[in-house]
């Protein structure tokens, strides 16, 4: 005999209800009690047929998100059954992951010859000097964005407060200093 059958509801389906009586986003707090009790178990599911930890929160994300919208609009045409819904939809969701995988897997068996470059150039690059050239070239304002950028790895603020610029500003000099630098590194001795 079932949950429903006995007159005795789980607490899934009472919160499930509580969403779909209320408007859309209204009922807030039966959404986050209804994610409390359903989102391990998604997880659960996840890590056992996925082993991955990622994707098994991946997983219970897209799959309690689709739970909670189809609540919200009142698709869910049962419910009380909210529980069967979510372990179903991460069933369905972890086959077309697999099917996805498959799929991939069957294109780079058949195509993966034609992807590989014509000519393998296994010689190790030997342009650093000449990018070293190229960098002391550039206008100091434009150098000092570069190495704060990329060498330090700050972030447009951080650089623009460095240097008495704007982040937005900090991003020009960046976009036309790199542009500059392919140019002398690709060209043969012309000045940035």
């Amino acid at each position: 005999m079932s949950v429903v059958e006995t007159g005795v509801e789980g607490l899934e389906a009472v919160l499930a209800r509580r969403i779909v009586a209320a408007a859309p986003g209204q009922a807030r707090d039966a959404e986050a009690e209804l994610y409390r009790l359903l989102a391990p178990r998604a997880r659960r599911y996840g890590l056992r047929h996925l082993r991955d930890p990622h994707a098994a929160d991946d997983l219970m994300q897209h799959v309690i998100s689709l739970t909670l919208e189809q609540l919200r609009t009142g698709q869910l045409r049962e419910p009380e059954r909210v529980l069967s819904f979510v372990l179903g939809a991460c069933r369905l969701t972890v086959l077309e992951l697999r099917r996805g995988a498959r799929r991939r897997e069957e294109l780079l068996q058949y195509y993966g010859e034609a992807l590989l470059p014509d000519v393998a150039d296994d010689a190790p690059w030997t342009g650093h000097q000449r990018v070293a050239d190229c960098l002391q070239r550039l206008p100091e304002r434009e150098r000092s964005v570069v190495l704060l950028s990329f060498i330090e790895e700050r972030e447009a603020g951080d650089v623009g407060a460095a240097l008495g610029l704007s982040a937005g500003n900090v991003r020009v000099i960046r976009h036309r200093a790199i542009a500059r630098l392919r140019d002398c590194v690709e060209s043969t001795g012309a000045n940035p």
